[in-house]
């Protein structure tokens, strides 16, 4: 008898033991993932009786701001120029909880207990709250010209400071109402959602951040990087003038846009983007080095951006190519399985800019507190040393070539000197595809003035009905291009 009690109670010991440490892993471990956790309504109730801080653009342009309401919350979320900002601010929603600059910020947005400052708060009857509020990078003047500049075109439009890797705007197209997810009507709300997450467009897709698209002959930035970086005696190469190549331990050729005939010298071939040349460069760079460059410049790593969902830009491990020499060629022009989003391609362009040195990209500039002090202030820092300053400044002056006679003479600002490469990615082009294309992805990467980079940016206009079947990054991401330089040198 005394056996079995002695079991019974180290047993119901063990079960105490095992429902004290999750009431522990619960109220304490999981409890702030658990309290932010979309549909929490007591969460969502909770903090909605009191305002959440505001949003801003760089210029104080309010972004996002909690307005009273005659309702049981007491106030309600409202983004004055929502889809604008739609992938920037996310949405603070009392279903689906919160995204973008709402979440990652979300300890400050939230109302806070006022500090006491005098006798009368210690006896006040009345609880007083106060909010921070977060200043954004971003130029409520570039934002609203990506918007313009891309129309009714589907894609993305990454600007940054290459200095200190500020995002000066961040927009794609098609975006949404983040004011129909704050609503306070539950059934409003449910339907807005499951309407946008039905539309075939996407909208609360961010194609600047989150969606990776070959990157064609704006890659090339990356693979002529490598030149300088792994194999120097290359860039003195003349290559002979040629329509096509024959692919290694293949009887399948790789042809130029539109088998035009092409090669001479490095800088030539870069400025019409030669791809021919650029396939022979990858072949005698090798996959290795090719891949050791692409990691350099943030390949296969998530840009650390302050906000969630950041997809990774891809380059194959180059054992991959170990059976596959003809995927070396495509992918030193950006195809293959080589994929990268326009955040990613932004900050390619942004490390030649900045000497080699990609800064880390960051949508927060600065948090106030309801005094108008700076409770947190973003610093700079480097991300990824991608390349040498030497070989960023002989890449530089390359893709000043493509701007002065070669793919992106469009761009072209008189009194301003600028470096460019265009991208025109055939969709699903491999070294085993059949070539039934269905359209090009395309692509524009540049930065201005040259000699002291005040903005770098990356636009991708992807493959979509009402493109020419022969669309080229010149013709569709370059006037896009053209004026978000413009309007972030005061030309417009």
């Amino acid at each position: 008898m005394d056996k079995r009690i002695r079991r019974m109670g180290i047993f119901l010991a063990i079960l105490f033991a095992v429902l004290f440490l999750q009431l522990n892993n619960i109220q304490v471990l999981q409890a702030s993932k658990l309290d932010n956790k979309p549909g929490n309504v007591l969460t969502a109730s909770s903090t909605n009786t009191e305002p959440r801080g505001l949003i801003v653009a760089r210029n104080g342009t309010v972004l996002a701001e909690s307005k009273p309401v005659s309702d049981q919350y007491g106030y309600q979320r409202v983004y004055p120029n929502g889809p604008l900002y739609a992938d920037v601010t996310g949405f603070d929603s009392l279903i689906y909880g919160t995204s973008g600059i709402e979440s990652s910020y979300n300890k400050y947005l939230v109302a806070q207990p006022n500090p006491i400052t005098s006798l009368s708060d210690i006896f006040s009857s009345h609880q007083k709250y106060v909010t921070d509020s977060v200043v954004l990078t971003v130029s409520s003047k570039l934002q609203a010209e990506a918007q313009k500049a891309l129309g009714s075109l589907k894609g993305a439009v990454v600007a940054i400071d290459p200095s200190n890797g500020s995002i000066l705007a961040m927009y794609s197209n098609p975006s949404y109402d983040p004011n129909l997810l704050a609503s306070h009507n539950a059934a409003s709300v449910e339907s807005a959602w499951h309407s946008l997450l039905a539309d075939p467009n996407q909208p609360m897709l961010n194609r600047a951040t989150s969606r990776d698209y070959p990157p064609g002959s704006t890659f090339k930035i990356v693979t002529t990087s490598a030149i300088f970086d792994h194999s120097p005696k290359i860039a003195s190469e003349v290559f002979p003038d040629q329509t096509q190549i024959k692919l290694p331990n293949t009887v399948d050729t790789l042809s130029n846009y539109a088998h035009e005939s092409c090669g001479g010298t490095l800088a030539q071939a870069l400025a019409v983007s030669c791809d021919t040349t650029y396939a022979q460069i990858g072949l005698q760079l090798g996959a290795q080095n090719l891949y050791n460059e692409a990691y350099s410049f943030g390949f296969n790593q998530v840009p650390p951006l302050d906000i969630s969902g950041v997809a990774a830009a891809q380059f194959p491990k180059a054992s991959t190519f170990a059976r596959n020499l003809p995927g070396v060629a495509y992918s030193a022009i950006g195809q293959e399985n080589v994929s990268s989003t326009a955040l990613q391609m932004a900050l390619v362009g942004a490390g030649i800019a900045n000497h080699g040195a990609i800064m880390t990209p960051h949508l927060m500039s600065q948090v106030r507190n309801y005094q108008d002090q700076v409770v947190k202030n973003f610093v700079p820092k480097i991300w990824r040393q991608a390349t040498s300053a030497a070989t960023a400044s002989q890449v530089a002056q390359l893709m000043v070539g493509v701007v002065t006679s070669g793919t992106a003479q469009g761009i072209a600002i008189p009194g301003i000197e600028i470096a460019a490469k265009t991208g025109t990615a055939q969709t699903n082009l491999t070294a085993s595809s059949n070539l039934s294309l269905s359209g090009s992805d395309n692509w524009m990467v540049a930065f201005a003035p040259v000699q002291n980079p005040k903005i770098a940016v990356a636009v991708i206009v992807p493959a979509q009905k009402g493109l020419s079947s022969n669309s080229t990054g010149a013709q569709y991401a370059g006037p896009v291009v053209k004026s978000m330089i413009q309007t972030a040198l005061g030309l417009s």
